[in-house]
């Protein structure tokens, strides 16, 4: 019989119910960007508000993604170049397109994976072989591919095949990019239930031990780099969509993001620990906080201002890492997943009441209008649009529910299902306020106005 500590609880539940510490800040970051991104333009929650978010954002979240499969693999993989091979990818398309060599979509996905598979096999070769660090490898790549992009394409210029031109619109949630990123995710969540995601993050936890282990580090390694690839290649097809062009300079940027995205997500540059939902959360977060900045005016400095919050960001999250074992001894049982369900609530009902208070637009200076607010931007998604919050609101119940129910699953004990019980009700009147300060008819009401 397996002893049972005093507190009564056995040792699987306390672990279950402390999971992910190092989301707190990503998570609180992100409702709270989206709430004032919400007061501020509720556009965002409309139809082609999200159809927007998903093209602009899907480039930089598969590029978080490649980034993630060779930090996990250690030794401070971190592959500087993922930028500029986005762009090397964009900039050889385009050229191939227009001289009527490639065309069709299965050969345009195919090229371009295999050129960001080749390229990261490249990498792994010198890395393993060569034994050349692989920051200096990153780097070099870096400033290598910068230039052969300008060769190239001198200028920004060209078009992307005739059938990806509606891809970057985003009038529509549902959309093909927005296909390519569910199904990149899924492929991840795939590969984390495999036996090689389990090598590789013994290898980059400790790769002598994962050697004296017998596990293959130099496959391992290269299948690494090669996950890279392909999730750079798929980095570099949504990118040509959202621009419908070539641009030799413009993928650099992703560099940047990709490591401050994966940094805020929680993932350790040393190696051994990231995961798929915390990448997607911190460049989802990047993505808010440039929209955020964007409905303020801060005239000729507003690039200054948005490098200005994404190098705050970057460093809080790393001095973050550094508390992690003081936050986890000091909080006990945090439930991340209890964390994000009841975030969501709050922010569920901030949405409610910014996206259906009134049936047509706030008179300037009026009281109905908040002062997050932009009117014009209110007034303007009070009309057509506004059934597109219905799918908004749909996708963050359905988002939230599973949630709540996974949790009073795997709850272990009647005291680990009291804070749901505690979050739901808390909702449910929230709700119930809303409409008995505002009417139940008056929201039907308004999606039903042309």
């Amino acid at each position: 019989m397996s002893a049972v500590p005093a507190g009564g609880r056995a040792p699987a539940a306390i672990a279950g119910a402390r999971s992910s510490p190092h989301l707190l800040m990503p998570m609180t970051l992100l409702f709270a960007l989206l709430i004032i991104a919400v007061l501020r333009s509720p556009v965002l929650v409309t139809n082609a508000g999200l159809g927007s978010a998903v093209i602009v954002a899907a480039p930089l979240i598969l590029a978080t993604y490649a980034l993630m499969s060779t930090v996990v693999a250690g030794r401070g993989t971190v592959d500087l170049a993922i930028g500029p091979l986005i762009s090397f990818i964009n900039v050889t398309l385009i050229q191939l397109v227009a001289a009527d060599v490639i065309g069709s979509p299965i050969i345009v996905f195919v090229y371009a994976v295999a050129v960001g598979m080749a390229y990261q096999l490249l990498m792994a070769l010198i890395v393993i072989f060569v034994r050349v660090q692989p920051i200096i490898v990153s780097l070099s790549g870096f400033l290598a591919l910068s230039g052969i992009n300008l060769v190239i394409l001198p200028r920004p210029g060209g078009v992307a095949p005739d059938w990806m031109a509606s891809w970057g619109a985003g009038t529509s949630v549902f959309s093909p990019v927005m296909a390519i990123l569910a199904l990149a995710s899924l492929a991840w969540l795939l590969m984390t239930r495999t036996a090689f995601f389990t090598h590789l993050r013994l290898m980059g936890s400790d790769e002598r031990a994962a050697y004296t282990s017998g596990i293959p580090i130099t496959l391992v390694r290269i299948g690494a780099h090669l996950m890279a690839g392909f999730f750079a290649g798929l980095s570099a097809i949504c990118f040509t969509a959202l621009i419908g062009s070539g641009d030799p300079g413009q993928g650099t940027t992703y560099t940047l993001l990709a490591v401050t995205a994966l940094v805020l997500g929680g993932a350790s540059l040393g190696g051994g620990r990231a995961s798929l939902a915390g990448s997607l959360i911190g460049a989802v977060d990047l993505y808010l906080i440039t929209y955020v900045l964007s409905t303020f005016s801060f005239g000729g400095i507003q690039s200054f201002v948005t490098d200005l919050c994404y190098g705050a960001i970057l460093v809080a999250s790393l001095l973050l890492t550094l508390t992690l074992p003081v936050i986890q001894r000091t909080i006990g049982a945090f439930s991340s997943l209890l964390y994000f369900v009841a975030l969501a609530i709050v922010a569920l009902g901030v949405i409610l009441y910014s996206t259906w208070t009134g049936d047509g637009p706030a008179a300037p200076g009026s009281a109905a209008a908040g002062f997050l607010e932009i009117e014009a931007l209110r007034g303007a998604a009070s009309g057509a649009e506004r059934d597109g919050r219905i799918w908004a609101f749909v996708g963050v119940l359905l988002l939230t529910l599973p949630l709540i129910a996974r949790t009073l699953i795997m709850g272990a004990s009647r005291r680990g299902i009291g804070p749901i019980v505690t979050i739901v009700l808390a909702g449910v009147v929230l709700l119930g306020v809303y409409l008995a300060t505002h009417g139940v008819a008056s929201a039907p009401h308004g999606f039903a106005r042309p």
